[in-house]
This record gives C-alpha cells, sequence and structure tokens, in this order.
C-alpha cells in the first residue's frame, strides 16, 4: 500500500481552492438591492417563482411570485439599478438575496437594535439604507429602499 506525500495533498486542496474562488467571482449577481435589472431573472429562478413586470413614469416594477407563495416586488429605475424591493407573503425572503450588497448594513442594524428575528418589527433608517419589516409568522411584509436612489417624484410609501 502506497501513501501519497502529505504536500501533494495540501497542493492539490490550494488549486481546487483557488479555483472555486475564481468562479465564485464569476457566478451572476441576483436582482438584488443596488443590483442591475437584468438579473432580476435569476431571482425569479433561484425563487422558483413567475415573474411579471408593471412600467411607471420614472421606474419599473418585477414582480415575482415565489413558489412558497411570497411576492417580491423589485423596483428598477431608467437606469437599469434596483433602488427598492418589497415583499409580502406567509413567509420572509432570504433577505441575503433580495438585500444584496446592502445585507451586512442591514444585519449591523438589526443587531445593534437586539432585533431577534421575527420578535418586533424592523425599522432601520441610516445613510444609505431604510428598511422596514413586520408582521407575525404566516404574514410577513417588508420594504427596502436606497433614498439617494430614489427617482425624481418617488416616494417610500409608493414602495410596497
Amino acid at each position: 500500500m502506497s501513501r501519497r506525500p502529505v504536500g501533494s495533498i495540501k497542493s492539490k486542496m490550494l488549486v481546487m481552492a483557488a479555483v472555486w474562488a475564481a468562479l465564485s467571482g464569476a457566478l451572476p449577481a441576483f436582482g438584488a438591492l443596488g443590483g442591475d435589472v437584468a438579473s432580476i431573472e435569476a431571482d425569479r429562478v433561484r425563487m422558483q417563482g413567475t415573474r411579471r413586470t408593471m412600467a411607471a413614469q420614472t421606474y419599473s416594477v418585477h414582480e415575482i411570485q415565489a413558489a412558497s407563495g411570497t411576492v417580491v416586488r423589485e423596483y428598477a429605475s431608467s437606469d437599469g439599478k434596483v433602488f427598492a424591493v418589497a415583499f409580502q407573503g406567509r413567509w420572509q425572503p432570504d433577505m441575503r438575496q433580495i438585500l444584496g450588497s446592502y445585507f451586512d448594513q442591514y444585519y449591523r442594524a438589526v443587531l445593534a437594535q437586539g432585533i431577534r428575528r421575527g420578535r418586533r418589527p424592523v425599522v432601520i433608517d441610516e445613510p444609505g439604507l431604510s428598511v422596514r419589516i413586520g408582521g407575525h409568522l404566516g404574514s410577513f411584509a417588508g420594504r427596502a429602499y436606497v433614498p439617494e436612489k430614489l427617482p425624481s417624484g418617488v416616494r417610500a410609501e409608493d414602495i410596497q
């Protein structure tokens, strides 16, 4: 029975880790807050849902009816960037997915407020991010938006 040298196993593991890191960076971004409108289809696929698009004067709303029954709306400005997301349904969507690069800011704010999942409403008003989530098991609703990126004439109340 022959044994492989330990060094060759470690070097193979390093190569595999490098390949994984390279491929991870090449994965498509999701149509999350701040993301590109072209990636919203990836959200639909990930949520195993159906999608419809409605046009407004200065933006479009991409509504995804997820297989779980939750409805997610992604609001995209005319420049093709998602400036807001909203949801409602029996279950909260994957917040990391819909908040994208804003998830870490959201998570830090939730921790700072001492909010435990599902225990009380989430209200975050920070520079660059506003979030409202409320409800109870079986009935959740929420919205998140980047105040500086709201198109002219769009109010926070329009995001539902």
